[in-house]
């Protein structure tokens, strides 16, 4: 098994967060502080992204198989039913972590995965051209978010307010998308695949999309015939495809909403408890 890197940080039920391709741990900072107040929040670092190792060169990185080494990760950590947050491809990876372990509840903020058949091209080719960018153009990238205009050009794809970040955190996500050792694997082993249920989902879900989202785009990327019947379906005004930077108010208080709903269903119905 792959050995993951990971950050704890509060205390209660526990919440674990999974990021989108190409990033890590670190794009849900901006949202820690307040979950941190409410739960035990596990924020992981994916095959083959932060500090984690990849997966073994035999075993493909599909997200079914990082889900797998999640639910690795939480047997070692001993955590049970854990709150499941997921963003863009870490959403993929949370429904089918759902799938093969006990989970509370699911929030998945623009997940990957939603469309007919493969991957659309639009998001490969849109995907494939910024890691790019960030592995060989590193260096104006980086001067380039030093301005204010620069940020908009270089991270407008992913951020709906990338004006928001500072330098330092624009240039820690170029380096983040750059060097991730995990992209390429994770990038083709996905090409083909979109999520696809297997047995019911028994955990409460609630999906939302950034109202800037310009990387899933609504008639290609957000078909939910997959999730069950019962999901929630919020929005996230301004925000873009990875919205934690452009609004963590409005990300923690969703997912708090989420949490809460969660709950009150399992309350409501004794007979069939979730997760």
């Amino acid at each position: 098994m792959s050995q993951l890197g990971y950050s704890s940080h509060g205390a209660g039920e526990p919440l674990v967060l999974l990021h989108p391709l190409g990033l890590s741990r670190h794009v849900w900072d901006p949202v820690l502080p307040a979950l941190a107040m409410h739960f035990r929040v596990i924020a992981v670092d994916l095959p083959g992204f932060g500090a984690s190792e990849p997966l073994p060169p035999q075993l493909e990185p599909t997200p079914a198989a990082l889900a797998a080494a999640v639910a690795g990760l939480l047997d070692e950590l001993g955590i049970a039913n854990p709150h499941l947050v997921g963003n863009s491809i870490g959403g993929w990876v949370a429904l089918e972590l759902a799938g093969i372990r006990r989970a509370a509840s699911l929030t998945l903020l623009s997940p990957a995965g939603l469309w007919r058949n493969d991957t659309p091209l639009y998001c490969r080719v849109s995907l494939r051209v910024s890691q790019l960018l960030a592995r060989y153009a590193v260096r104006p990238l980086s001067r380039l978010v030093n301005y204010r205009l620069g940020r908009a050009l270089v991270l407008g794809q992913t951020h709906g307010r990338p004006f928001q970040l500072t330098p330092d955190e624009a240039k820690a996500a170029i380096a983040a998308m750059g060097t991730s050792l995990g992209f390429d694997a994770a990038f083709r082993a996905t090409i083909h695949r979109r999520f696809v249920a297997g047995a019911p989902l028994d955990a409460p879900v609630t999906i939302a999309f950034g109202s800037r989202d310009i990387l899933l785009l609504r008639h290609q990327s957000r078909h939910l015939d997959q999730l069950p019947a019962a999901t929630r379906v919020e929005a996230l005004p301004h925000c873009g495809h990875v919205p934690m930077a452009d609004d963590p108010i409005a990300v923690a208080a969703l997912i708090l909403r989420s949490v809460g709903h969660a709950a009150q269903t399992v309350a409501s119905s004794p007979s069939q408890p979730y997760g």
